[in-house]
């Protein structure tokens, strides 16, 4: 098993465990694919909920170059609604994890095919 396959595996029991969701491995494949080398750098990997110019990014570069959604106050509530779910004192909010929920959130799946 390649490091991506270890860490896809990781992110799986994350999804189970902190949303209670059994994840879709293709879609959550699809989607660590696209957050690049980023997910082998242990600052990159994860979201910094606390700070607000991560968020701004996680809006900006994701949910709406990404996924086509149009910029709405609904974007970062939604980013809220799922950090609050992964739980904010949980250090390591995986950004694949959260690119996943927020892609399901919004059932924008077809942004991967």
């Amino acid at each position: 098993m390649g490091k991506r396959d270890e860490l896809i595996a990781k992110y799986a029991t994350d999804i189970q465990d902190k949303f209670g969701q059994a994840p879709d491995m293709a879609l959550l494949t699809k989607v660590t694919i696209g957050c690049g080398p980023s997910i082998y750098n242990a600052d990159a990997e994860t979201v910094a909920a606390s700070d607000e110019a991560e968020l701004e990014r996680v809006r900006s570069s994701y949910l709406i170059k990404k996924l086509g959604l149009p910029d709405s106050p609904d974007l970062l509530a939604a980013i809220n609604k799922v950090i609050d779910a992964y739980g904010r004192s949980n250090r390591n909010k995986y950004r694949a994890v959260i690119y996943y929920m927020l892609c399901r959130h919004f059932g924008r799946e077809a942004a991967y095919s």
